[in-house]
């Protein structure tokens, strides 16, 4: 069977594949993208980042982006018994450039990049699945087959996989390793009519924390929201209830959901999605790298998921354009990329972790304070600053040094979580207000 050579092949045609594929293609590289599904495809994740408009600016997508989708300027976070809540506006991160992002229906938004990818020279073979890879000292040869059962051979000198949670290199190397204290179930769909704020605060996502789940409302179009759950995947199991079933009685029990959503009616089915949270204890090989999800996937409470996925075939498309011009340079850039990676993951871990380990982050988040400027920093952090500058990196740990005190001293006023229909408004503080 004759095969055809790349320079580079890459799985997955998702938001890390098409930016990993735009990238290396207008670079000169000859690009395939292998895609199992067709797009456009439902998929979850759909609110973004303000720190990826510097890729999507670098990627020439920025002006399709502006005509189809809301922006994004911030969010909001409100404890389920409706006693307290933060306005938070990415203007107001710290040494902030960059005030909105995109909320996103993803299947349109997908559509578009690897579309991209297209006009930019990549090679794209959708409805493809990959069926085994060999690896040599010169390359990678996938097999792959098609949905008209069609086999075929395809050579590459580097492979960079970005198949998401199928993490297609992860288990043919049994890399995968799962978060025990991380394992969720979430329960979501998208409805219209549901009521919203005014203004630039329409387009906000909404966060409702309760003791043992968190609720989102996340913007999609001037009518259309994306509505989700998350709990513990045990506490779920619980239930015995199907998800349609489950959504509608979570919902229900939460007035700062119901509330908003009395004239709301479904237009699509209910989702559901469960232990989502890993990461691969390697993201090299000698001749490959991992990027996305296929990397690995923190908890998405705080909207990291496409931000990440984007950043790391960002750097992985960089990485591998300069090895191909000089392979000496392998052995310190493949392990650069996978410091850079791995390091951006542990900031949203620690953030994740937090918000998961206890009432007292919530606590403390809703009670900022401009002292020291540690809410800008958070804020930034939101916003998906990484956080690596010294002036983040200490905000942060006062932060976290709150949020551990708050355990055994009430820094900030208790919350009973417990829901709860609140008496006229949520009593809402802001950070970085735009007025």
């Amino acid at each position: 069977m004759q095969s055809e050579m790349y320079d580079v092949a890459i799985i997955g045609g998702g938001p890390a594949g098409s930016t990993a594929a735009t990238l290396l293609a207008r670079a000169g590289r000859r690009v395939i993208v292998i895609e199992r599904e067709k797009f456009p495809r439902f998929h979850i994740g759909e609110s973004l980042l303000p720190f990826s408009t510097q890729a999507f600016d670098r990627l020439g997508v920025r002006e399709k982006l502006d005509r189809t989708f809301i922006p994004k300027f911030g969010g909001e976070i409100i404890s389920s018994c409706g006693s307290r809540g933060v306005r938070f506006y990415f203007k107001g991160g710290y040494r902030s450039n960059r005030d909105r992002a995109y909320q996103v229906t993803r299947s349109e938004f997908d559509k578009l990049l690897l579309d991209h990818s297209r006009e930019n020279g990549a090679e794209v073979r959708e409805e493809t699945t990959v069926k085994n890879l060999t690896f040599s000292d010169d390359g990678v040869k996938i097999d792959i087959e098609t949905s008209t059962s069609a086999t075929a051979v395809i050579e590459a000198r580097y492979l960079i996989d970005c198949s998401g949670r199928q993490t297609v290199i992860g288990n043919y190397l049994n890399l995968k390793k799962t978060y025990d204290h991380l394992q969720k179930f979430s329960v979501f769909a998208h409805y219209e009519n549901v009521d919203r704020l005014p203004g630039i605060d329409s387009t906000l996502i909404r966060m409702v924390r309760g003791v043992d789940r968190w609720f989102w409302m996340i913007p999609l179009t001037e009518t259309r929201i994306s509505i989700g759950v998350v709990m513990d995947t045990a506490a779920f199991r619980a239930t015995k209830l199907a998800p349609e079933a489950a959504l509608e009685k979570f919902i229900a029990e939460q007035p700062l959901m119901a509330d908003r959503m009395r004239n709301a009616k479904r237009v699509s089915p209910v989702y559901s999605a469960g232990d989502y949270s890993y990461r691969n204890k390697k993201l090299f090989g000698d001749r490959w790298l991992l990027a996305g999800d296929a990397a690995g996937f923190i908890d998405p409470v705080f909207s990291s998921g496409v931000f990440l996925a984007i950043m790391s075939a960002e750097k992985a498309a960089d990485t591998i354009d300069e090895v191909l011009r000089d392979e000496s340079l392998k052995p310190r850039l493949f392990k650069q990329y996978s410091r850079r990676v791995n390091r951006v993951m542990d900031v949203y871990l620690t953030f994740v972790t937090s918000w998961y380990s206890g009432k007292e982050f919530l606590e403390v988040f809703l009670n900022p304070t401009e002292t020291m400027q540690i809410a800008a920093a958070v804020n930034a952090v939101l916003a998906g600053n990484e956080g690596q500058s010294f002036q983040i990196k200490w905000r942060m740990w006062l932060f976290y040094f709150f949020v551990r005190a708050q355990r055994f001293l009430a820094l900030s006023p208790r919350l009973s979580m417990v829901p709860n229909k609140p008496n006229g408004e949520v009593p809402m503080k802001t950070v970085g207000a735009t007025s």
